[in-house]
């Protein structure tokens, strides 16, 4: 009995040992240069796919100008005025023209016509002042009506002939607003006081 026991334990074992040699796959060479090969392509296969494709530049020609200096040209400046709204132009002498014979102490009086050039009427308390030359005794006119604009009239100063005086002289009136400041046209009254000199020919 105890042999049996030893023989079928014998059996056993050497059927584990061939059913364990059975299941065990034969060894195979292994080829590490094919290995290789493969894992080398398939790094070059996805360096291929994400590669991205770079640009290129293309570069457009600018186009060049020719800039010519323009010559500068210089526009005289219009004569400041004090107000555009006022404006007063010199038309003629009236009375006593330039160069007019005098006696020292005559009286006389300068009238000139004038015209409202401005873009306003001249309003009642401007008034026409002496502004140079002699003042011959002359004294202030003020208006007393306005003058529309587009307007003639005639502006009246009475003098005196001043004494001691020989010679040319002259006297220089203008307007001015309500505020004192002067505007437009000056006139003026120039006379002869004393004999005048003869050349013989």
């Amino acid at each position: 009995m105890k042999n049996k026991i030893i023989y079928i334990s014998l059996l056993v074992i050497l059927g584990a040992l061939i059913f364990s040699c059975s299941t065990n796959p034969p060894e195979q060479n292994i080829d590490f240069d094919s290995i290789r090969t493969q894992a080398v392509s398939t790094f070059a296969s996805s360096l291929t796919e994400t590669l991205v494709a770079v640009p290129t530049l293309s570069f457009t020609p600018v186009a060049t100008f020719t800039i010519t200096p323009t010559p500068i040209t210089e526009t005289p400046l219009p004569t400041a005025t004090t107000n555009p709204c006022y404006n007063l132009l010199y038309i003629r002498d009236v009375t006593i023209p330039d160069g007019t014979q005098m006696r020292a102490g005559e009286v006389f009086t300068k009238t000139w016509e004038v015209q409202n050039i401005g873009g306003c009427a001249w309003r009642a308390g401007f008034t026409f002042q002496h502004v140079g030359g002699e003042l011959m005794r002359g004294n202030t006119v003020t208006l007393t009506e306005a003058i529309p604009t587009g307007a003639k009239r005639q502006i009246s100063v009475e003098l005196v002939v001043p004494s001691g005086i020989n010679g040319l002289i002259q006297s220089s009136w203008r307007m001015a607003d309500e505020n004192g400041v002067f505007f437009g046209d000056t006139l003026s009254v120039n006379i002869m006081v004393g004999s005048i000199a003869t050349s013989t020919p």
